[in-house]
């Protein structure tokens, strides 16, 4: 007993004596001590110009949508024009642009438009009626009454004649030219003075129009930049969000990822993803095919799609691309979009690289996100609810009217389904081969994907940086990502907004497939590169061409736009039909250099976002990038046989 005590006693000092040297000893160990500013930055820190501050090759543009020619108040009308708008958010914004011009081209009364995504969502906020559950509409009316005559409803016996359908209607094609509209439906709206448009594919006029009517590519940009506000709420909420976001001082970049069931399924890109969401991909393509939206077949190479640019960058590849860029890991990255297809698990690698991942969900409480809803009705759920249960009475009677005795026992009851697997598009799968319709529920979530995309919209304009995850998808109708793009490029023509090439992006992970994330250093130039040469003139000019053709919106230069009379020359750029896409823009006039000079005066105190060079964005990211500048020297001549001093 007398050793076994002793032996404790020893025991329990070198314990202590191991405890004591493991906390105090300095022979090559460093104590961790968490930062706050590694979970989230505060206080104010320098910014680089590289990441963060103005492209002075575009300081010299500034927005100005005014007409620029004798632009009368219209003194009659034809008629009154009423519409019916379906599909998301950035096919309603892009439609009523349209619309608005459409009635000033016919000189027609315009009907506030109906969003059916609102009208169909049964017990909505009745405060908010279709257009708006979305937009303000005294600010609609006010800010284009001198463009177009807009009403708020039809007159009472117009509208008794319509529930009688008694006016004709019109689905014009994708695209519609002027002409259309001057031959086809004038005549129609001028014999029965009301005429209804239904739009389902987000653009009822060209992008591209004819030169004698430019006025009106400046009609869409009052419309779409300065008419199309959000209500009040939205606003607010928005607001709120971005002062959130730059409450420690930082900037911070805006990121759609762009992965959305439809766009997926129409571009063929099942195979990037797994289990239960390429089923679901493949069941929505085949459903295009058979309503002959895709014209291909059913099963395509999804990797030939990606290296060819036709699918999205997959949120890890967008982690990389920032890390190459030079974006630190405490870098604050706002998620914007309403739907996301594959959940947070394909979120999962670009929150390890960038912990400070966040949504509205997590910027915002659930009562600020449910008083933007508004109240509403209860709904019955969709879900499969238990038979009620019985009575000591029936059992006894069922039990009498069951067959001869003795009887087999039944079957064991079948598994329950829980509500965390039958909510969203997903639920069916497990049960049905074809997916149930819509359930008003459903089209409830629908009008709410409607105002976390009009919320995301609002805080991705405002971002110091923007980064897209699929733009110029080439399906021929408005994005989500090149609103944003053309928004920015109206509001901030200067500001951070990369426009990378996914072909190019596909090619470059293509050298490094085996090492992609410890690359060599000259795959992290070129990316680099690439990706800054995106956001310049050179980035604009490329992207231009694929996007101007689709939506106005997404490059509303040089019509909307105009330039300081002591601006550097800029060599002017056009398509392949010799129309501008760069360059070219007019002065701005007298008393908007005179504001635009009183404000840089203002401006032009030293600020910490002012230098120039590559700073780093605190100790961590320095003792970082020291680690990484010697693991490359280390690495370089296993990985890169062609780094050299001189590379």
């Amino acid at each position: 007993k007398l050793a076994t005590a002793i032996g404790i006693v020893l025991s329990m000092l070198s314990l202590l004596v191991h405890l004591f040297l493991a906390n105090y000893s300095a022979g090559g160990i460093t104590r961790y001590s968490l930062h706050m500013d590694d979970v989230l930055p505060f206080g104010p820190r320098p910014r680089p110009r590289r990441l963060w501050g103005s492209l002075s090759t575009l300081d010299h543009l500034h927005p100005y949508a005014k007409p620029r020619k004798i632009y009368p108040a219209l003194d009659y009308h034809n008629g009154f024009i009423y519409a019916k708008i379906y599909g998301g958010f950035e096919k309603i914004q892009s439609s009523i642009c349209d619309l608005v011009a459409v009635a000033r081209l016919l000189n027609a009364t315009l009907v506030i438009p109906e969003i059916q995504a609102t009208t169909r969502a049964k017990g909505i906020s009745s405060k908010f009626k279709s257009f708006s559950y979305l937009y303000d509409e005294d600010q609609f009316i006010s800010a284009l009454s001198s463009d177009v005559a807009i009403v708020r409803g039809l007159p009472k016996d117009l509208r008794e004649a319509r529930k009688k359908i008694k006016f004709p209607t019109v689905s014009p094609k994708n695209s519609a030219t002027p002409e259309y509209y001057v031959t086809e439906v004038l005549p129609k709206l001028s014999k029965s003075k009301v005429i209804g448009i239904i739009i389902n594919g987000g653009k009822c006029l060209q992008s591209i129009l004819p030169a004698t009517l430019e006025e009106f590519q400046r009609l869409r940009c009052r419309v779409a930049f300065h008419a199309l506000k959000f209500r009040p709420e939205i606003r607010a909420l928005g607001n709120q969000i971005v002062s959130r976001l730059r409450v420690s001082g930082r900037p911070y970049l805006a990121y759609h990822p762009g992965l959305l069931r439809d766009t997926l399924a129409f571009h063929g890109c099942a195979e990037l993803f797994q289990d239960i969401h390429t089923e679901l991909i493949q069941y929505r393509r085949n459903q295009m095919i058979k309503r002959g939206t895709v014209k291909e077949q059913l099963s395509v190479d999804s990797v030939s799609r990606k290296i060819n640019g036709s699918c999205p960058l997959m949120p890890e590849e967008v982690g990389l691309l920032l890390q190459a860029l030079g974006y630190p890991s405490t870098t604050i990255i706002y998620l914007a979009g309403s739907e996301t297809f594959g959940g947070q698990r394909i979120l999962i690698p670009l929150r390890a690289m960038y912990a400070n991942l966040v949504d509205r969900t997590s910027v915002c409480s659930q009562r600020e996100l449910s008083d933007l809803v508004g109240p509403e009705a209860p709904l019955a759920s969709d879900m499969a609810h238990p038979p009620p249960p019985k009575t000591e009475k029936e059992l006894v009677d069922e039990w009498k009217r069951a067959g001869p005795r003795p009887r087999p026992l039944p079957p064991p009851p079948a598994r329950p389904y829980y509500a965390h697997e039958k909510v969203g598009w997903y639920g069916w799968i497990g049960e049905n081969d074809t997916e149930p319709d819509p359930s008003p529920v459903e089209f409830r979530r629908q009008a709410h994907r409607l105002l976390w995309d009009a919320l995301d919209y609002f805080v991705s304009v405002e971002a110091d940086a923007f980064f897209p995850g699929f733009h110029n998808d080439g399906s021929g109708w408005p994005d989500y990502s090149s609103l944003i793009m053309g928004h920015r490029l109206y509001q901030t023509p200067s500001g951070i907004t990369y426009r990378p090439d996914r072909k190019t992006i596909s090619a470059l992970f293509e050298n490094v497939s085996d090492h992609r994330y410890h690359p060599p250093r000259n795959w992290t130039l070129a990316a680099r590169q690439h990706l800054n040469n995106s956001a310049s003139v050179e980035g604009i000019v490329k992207s231009a061409m694929l996007s101007k053709p689709v939506s106005f919106l997404a490059h509303p230069l040089p019509e909307c736009s105009c330039r300081t009379p002591k601006s550097p020359g800029v060599q002017s750029t056009k398509d392949s039909h010799g129309r501008l896409l760069f360059g070219g823009e007019e002065e701005c006039p007298d008393w908007m250099v005179r504001s635009l000079a009183m404000v840089s005066t203002k401006n032009n105190e030293p600020q910490n976002e002012d230098y120039d060079g590559d700073l780093p964005e605190d100790d961590s990211s320095q003792d970082t990038q020291q680690e990484s500048d010697r693991s490359d020297m280390n690495k370089s001549s296993e990985q890169d046989e062609e780094m050299d001093p001189d590379d």
